[in-house]
């Protein structure tokens, strides 16, 4: 986890985002994820990005994508349907932790469920998992709290950790030039040669995967990125393709947005567009369609989503 503290290098045509000594982003112009909106010029920058006259903007946010991807992919049944039914999902997991019902789970308890949902579907362990409390609300947990909270994260939803270590064997299995299944949708494919598969053709690669011994013996999977040799584990396999998967959603209902509307923009998975103000309910209903459409291959991952719309970006 890094913390929220970018120092911006710039390096001739372009800017490197570093974070904590680490490049995080490259670009060369400007990077409209890290938008100011929690500091005194919150929202400035956004509201100075408008629509043209007679037009609004209208932005629209594929909700907690990623973790309605990891759950389906994992088989994880019981959040998929707390998804679909548009449970609470974040009271759901604080009262697994807590051990008391949802109704009755308070706003920091909640905040933890949240943190915990979605930041420990790829195996982060507890050290993580109390950074990201601390940074994300300044909420302290010890090291036996925090490895608690992991457990039980691990123990509630048990197909997710199952989905690492099938993960962590498709490694081998493209290290032994050998095909199989990784998820429990039958998607993604660990494919000799090309890496793992994801449905819309593409593909995710680890170049010159091997394994290496660390200085306590044991051994870890490394690939070459760019210059340099890169860890690869089971969890951070799955964080991969599951990003990449939810990545073709978006992607394809950006394109069923786009047949009516122009867009302007996307920000992870939330995806502008500008329509006539003359047209705004109706806009807003084609949208919200798109942006719950679901894909042949995932008929039954359960999407949902959050629009807005305003004269300026900052406005939705």
């Amino acid at each position: 986890m890094l913390v929220a503290v970018y120092d911006i290098k710039n390096c001739g045509p372009r800017h490197r985002f570093v974070a904590n000594g680490r490049l995080v982003h490259n670009s060369d112009s400007v990077n409209l994820q890290n938008l100011p909106s929690r500091t005194a010029n919150a929202g400035k920058i956004k509201k100075a990005i408008k629509a043209p006259p007679g037009y609004v903007v209208i932005d629209s946010d594929s909700s907690q994508i990623e973790a309605r991807t990891l759950a389906w992919l994992a088989g994880q049944q019981d959040l998929v349907d707390a998804f679909e039914q548009k449970q609470d999902v974040y009271r759901i997991m604080a009262s697994h932790i807590y051990g008391v019902a949802p109704d009755q789970i308070t706003k920091e308890q909640r905040f933890i469920g949240k943190s915990t949902v979605l930041g420990c579907g790829y195996g982060v362990g507890h050290k993580k998992l109390q950074l990201f409390l601390k940074t994300g609300a300044g909420v302290v947990v010890d090291d036996a709290e925090a490895k608690r909270i992991v457990d039980t994260y691990r123990r509630t939803y048990y197909c997710i950790p199952e989905l690492w270590k099938t993960a962590d064997v498709a490694l081998s299995m493209l290290a032994a030039h050998m095909p199989m299944v990784v998820d429990r949708q039958n998607i993604v494919k660990a494919m000799p040669g090309v890496g793992l598969t994801l449905p819309n053709g593409t593909h995710i690669q680890y170049p010159g995967l091997r394994q290496e011994r660390r200085d306590d013996g044991t051994l870890r999977w490394v690939y070459d990125s760019r210059g340099q040799v890169i860890d690869i584990y089971g969890g951070k396999s799955v964080e991969n393709f599951c990003q990449g998967i939810a990545r073709c959603i978006v992607a394809e209902q950006m394109l069923r947005i786009a047949k009516r509307y122009k867009v302007v923009l996307t920000v992870h998975d939330a995806v502008a567009c500008v329509a006539p103000e003359a047209q705004v309910e109706e806009a807003v209903k084609y949208v919200e369609e798109c942006m719950s459409w679901r894909p042949a291959w995932a008929k039954t991952l359960p999407l949902a989503c959050e629009v807005g719309w305003g004269a300026s970006y900052g406005d939705c």
